[in-house]
């Protein structure tokens, strides 16, 4: 059974909590590598030499540098990949002998080299060499933390003793615990994630005076010479098991606390967080930690839940915080009575309150708000993360509602810094199974159910489908209607060709006709015109591997790049070895003469009207163009690639065949116009762009074919950033602007727009209504963050919007 946060978001209603507002997942997510940073590069003109760059800006395992030299010049910022760049820490020249030179480009700059290195490098950061050089290079930090690393587990029960403990699985970040010595023994395994203020590297309980000793639950389990051996063996084995330190250089900061013993005060027990009851202060150990017992009135009990505590641990309130907020304070076990009151409880016990001045002050200022969905830890059953939605809120605490747990479990009580609560979406993530209310989903059982169709992202990908955005489909598609999950795979390949109208051109042109299925009308869009055309797609379940296997050999990919099988090591088609020669002769047919509309009329397509032959005349010269500019470079295309495949020859018969499918573009061009006309009446057009920029925007499609020199694309690839000589070129093609774009309305930023590379972004910009102001404050975070874009064209999109701050500053600033 699959869940689909999606659907269910849709029908119940929900929204998803906010991303930004899980801090221990942002902070997971970051490569190592922060703004400021400084490391050495090699000089591109001059491989020999290298110089200082600082860090921009990261994303992923890329990162944007700058030459020192540059100040706040941004024209040579360029991208670099962790993996294949020649980077190294800050001193790394000096040790191995090599040459820092300043680069030509700001020699007159710099006419001290030593003086001006001397001055940016007192104080700097330099880049973690261990993320730069050696088995850790490239890597995200948290991957560090494998299967069989050793760390340090504070005792938060009985006092503050620690002891080792092995990693069994880190899930994103979530590590399933082990203590030493117990091996398979998984009854005291605990999931904590790694940031957890009492998770430490091996070494902490020596540095700072804590004693190393089992826990006692698990003390009997093995003689005391025993547990003196595995300490000695760990010791010997320190340096294949440890874990770099500055993984915990984000742990939360544990401050002083001025709790004194006796002190009472209100508590949830976070062994079951479903309550708030009265609980004491036991014991002071230092200024750093304290122990917290949970009052229980009974004659007969033994010594009630304890835990230790520091003075920002969740769940502790001062006196009378339930009845200022609300809330229901539930009276100790053995308490007479179900009113409770402090003033008599206090005097009773004899015993004083914990001033307010001991408790750090709460915030509601963190992103939740009732009825927003997320993902939690069971508290009874933390092997569980379940759909969570959120009932109540008070101050930094949350009330989640857990929804396909195993048990039944009451709401429980976190805070909006709980490190066991996580986005929508984080468990399909990190391959984790997310606990979902199964009445919810669909389940489609007999002859009509898909299964599961996977991508199998190691296999040959072929001429249409671009490798890159191909890497990034989700493992597998379904299980369910057969219709429906075939025809979101078939989208899913549209939207990953280097050239979407062609694939649905060829999944369209289905010339055996031999499926006898069900027709679904697709979609394509492409230089901002959409294109439909009608596939038929199976609709049983035995005939779904052969429909998969004959789609992926009409696509030119190997026969297993998507199906019911999914391809773990190696693929049975042997496909990683062959050219794309060789693949048409195994499994494709090598096409001789071009492709029209298909044989018997125009079969299920419908057909655009014919266009004068004037302009396909005109749209052949311009591809001819095209090919001559990229000719140099065919040599070192990979095959695959649209050059290496043919596709830069074939691109005008593209254009013609294209013709053949339905085109919306006009019709859906008008509509848009029609709305952004009902925003500008909204709003004062007279600092918007010129009126001819608006009765011209029908035939933008046409203009941008006749260009010889357009605006600068970094590639088909949307995952490959631009080089520094590409960005210079970008940088020359300056803007002038009609009017201030602060004073754009929602229509004049949509047409700016429509007149880049980037018009299918437009309706992003209005339905979420941002005018010249918001405009101006986008950046590549944001940009990628609020409009959900992969990175090419996030890089693109920007690249555009740095033109208009550039014309900005220079026309209007002054």
């Amino acid at each position: 059974m699959e869940f689909n946060w999606d659907e269910y978001l849709e029908d119940t209603g929900a929204t998803a909590a906010p991303h930004g507002s899980f801090k221990h997942v942002d902070t997971s997510l970051q490569n190592g590598f922060a703004p400021g940073m400084k490391l050495e590069v090699a000089v591109k003109s001059d491989q020999n030499t290298y110089w200082v760059a600082t860090i921009i800006t990261t994303c992923g395992q890329l990162l944007l540098l700058r030459y020192d030299g540059y100040g706040e010049d941004r024209k040579a910022d360029f991208w670099c990949d962790i993996l294949t760049a020649d980077l190294h820490p800050i001193g790394w020249c000096q040790q191995n002998k090599k040459i820092l030179k300043v680069p030509e480009g700001i020699k007159d700059k710099i006419p001290d080299q030593e003086e001006f290195l001397q001055r940016v490098l007192k104080g700097a950061c330099s880049a973690p060499a261990n993320l730069l050089e050696g088995l850790h290079r490239g890597k995200n930090p948290l991957d560090l933390i494998a299967p069989g690393s050793r760390l340090e587990l504070q005792n938060i029960r009985d006092s503050l003793e620690a002891w080792i403990v092995n990693v069994v699985e880190n899930v994103g970040g979530r590590l399933k615990l082990r203590y030493e010595g117990l091996e398979d023994l998984d009854k005291f395994d605990q999931w904590l994630f790694y940031l957890d203020p009492f998770l430490h590297q091996v070494g902490w309980a020596a540095q700072h005076g804590y004693s190393l000793q089992p826990p006692l639950a698990i003390r009997s389990l093995r003689s005391e010479a025993d547990w003196q051996e595995i300490l000695k063996k760990v010791k010997e084995e320190e340096e294949e098991s440890s874990v770099p330190t500055d993984l915990f250089k984000d742990k939360p900061v544990i401050g002083v606390h001025s709790f004194s013993e006796g002190m009472k005060l209100e508590a949830v027990d976070p062994m079951a967080p479903f309550v708030i009851s009265p609980a004491t202060v036991l014991k002071v150990y230092n200024d750093r930690y304290f122990l917290i017992e949970m009052d229980d009135l009974r004659p007969e009990r033994a010594a009630g839940q304890r835990y230790v505590c520091h003075v920002n641990s969740a769940g502790i309130f001062p006196v009378q915080w339930s009845l200022k907020n609300g809330l229901h304070l539930s009276p100790p076990p053995g308490y007479p009575g179900q009113d409770f009151d402090w003033a008599d409880y206090l005097k009773q016990c004899g015993a004083e309150a914990a001033p307010q001045s001991c408790f750090p002050l709460l915030t509601s200022d963190h992103g939740f708000k009732e009825n927003m969905k997320l993902e939690a830890v069971n508290p009874v059953d933390p092997e569980e993360v379940c759909i969570a939605t959120v009932t109540k809120l008070k101050d930094s605490y949350l009330w989640l509602q857990l929804e396909g747990s195993k048990k039944p479990v009451p709401e429980c009580i976190v805070s909006v810094e709980s490190m066991n609560i996580f986005p929508v979406g984080w468990c399909e993530t990190n391959g984790y199974q997310l606990r979902a209310n199964y009445s919810s989903v669909l389940v489609i059982n007999g002859k009509y159910c898909c299964p599961k169709i996977y991508f199998n992202h190691r296999c040959f990908s072929g001429p249409y489908l671009n490798k890159g955005r191909i890497a990034e489909l989700p493992q597998s598609v379904g299980p369910g209607n057969c219709v429906l999950v075939l025809k979101e795979v078939l989208t899913l390949l549209i939207n990953a060709a280097y050239k979407p109208s062609r694939v649905l051109r060829e999944l369209q042109l289905d010339e055996e006709a031999a499926w006898h299925g069900h027709g679904e009308t697709l979609k394509a869009k492409y230089k901002g015109k959409s294109y439909r055309a009608t596939v038929e797609v199976v609709r049983t379940a035995d005939r779904v591997a052969d429909f998969c296997r004959k789609t992926c050999i009409k696509l030119e990919c190997c026969p297993n790049l998507f199906g019911p099988q999914m391809v773990l090591d190696k693929c049975s088609e042997n496909c990683s070895v062959l050219t794309k020669t060789k693949y048409t002769h195994y499994y494709g047919k090598r096409k001789n003469k071009r492709i029209g509309r298909p044989p018997g009329g125009h079969s299920n397509m419908e057909v655009a009207t014919k266009k004068p032959n004037k302009r396909r005349k005109r749209r052949k010269h311009f591809f001819v163009h095209k090919k001559k500019r990229s000719s140099a470079s065919v040599d070192n295309t990979p095959a695959g690639s649209p050059q290496g495949s043919g596709a830069e020859d074939e691109d005008d018969q593209d254009e013609v065949d294209e013709e053949s499918l339905t085109e919306d573009s006009t019709s859906e061009h008008q509509d848009e116009l029609l709305e952004e006309s009902e925003v500008s009446e909204k709003k004062s057009l007279s600092s918007s762009p010129t009126q001819s920029e608006l009765s011209h925007s029908l035939a933008q499609d046409r203009d941008k074919r006749k260009r010889k020199l357009r605006t600068f694309s970094f590639s088909d690839d949307e995952n490959k950033p631009p080089s520094p000589k590409d960005i210079k070129m970008e940088v020359a093609e300056k803007l002038q602007l009609d009017s201030n774009p602060l004073e754009w309305s929602v229509a004049d930023v949509v047409r700016f727009l429509k007149s880049t590379d980037c018009a299918p972004l437009a309706r992003i910009f209005l339905d979420q209504e941002i005018d010249g102001q918001a405009l101006l404050l986008l950046t590549l975070p944001t940009v990628q963050e609020c409009m959900d874009l992969k990175l090419g064209p996030a890089i693109k999109l920007c690249h555009h919007i740095e033109r208009v701050k550039l014309a900005f500053y220079q026309q209007f600033a002054n």
